[in-house]
């Protein structure tokens, strides 16, 4: 069973975000990279993009296949995790640890529209 943690957002695409403040951390949930296989690049985009929650802000491509990022929340990219350029494989071994973006939220009642650990178990579980 894939690793889901307490505390974070989750969307029925398999992101999640784990929320400082106002800022929210982006990344892919262990389910998602256990699906993809083996991780070998990260498409992020531009510190000061905006993205929209449901839309998609980037992709993650496997050996197995290429899936689409769509982000969570609304807001504006502050910060890339450009550790995943050169090491895309980060998100294989550590889904939670290594956030794909770091956004600034400008809609937190957004998060309200997301599952909690318990209902996004339950989802992975039926789906």
């Amino acid at each position: 069973m894939s690793k889901v943690l307490e505390g974070l957002y989750y969307s029925e695409s398999h992101e999640y975000v784990r929320i400082d403040g106002q800022y929210g951390y982006v990344g892919i949930t262990d389910y998602a990279q256990n699906a993809l296989g083996n991780v070998v690049y990260v498409d992020m985009p531009d510190v000061d993009d905006d993205v929209e929650a449901g839309a998609e802000f980037g992709a993650v491509e496997s050996v197995k296949a290429a899936s689409d990022l769509n982000s969570p929340v609304s807001g504006t990219v502050v910060e890339v995790n450009e550790a995943l350029a050169d090491q895309p494989e980060l998100l294989n071994a550590d889904a939670y640890a290594n956030w794909i973006i770091k956004v600034e939220l400008s809609n937190p009642d957004e998060l309200n529209d997301l599952m909690d650990a318990a209902a996004y178990e339950a989802f992975c579980a039926n789906h």
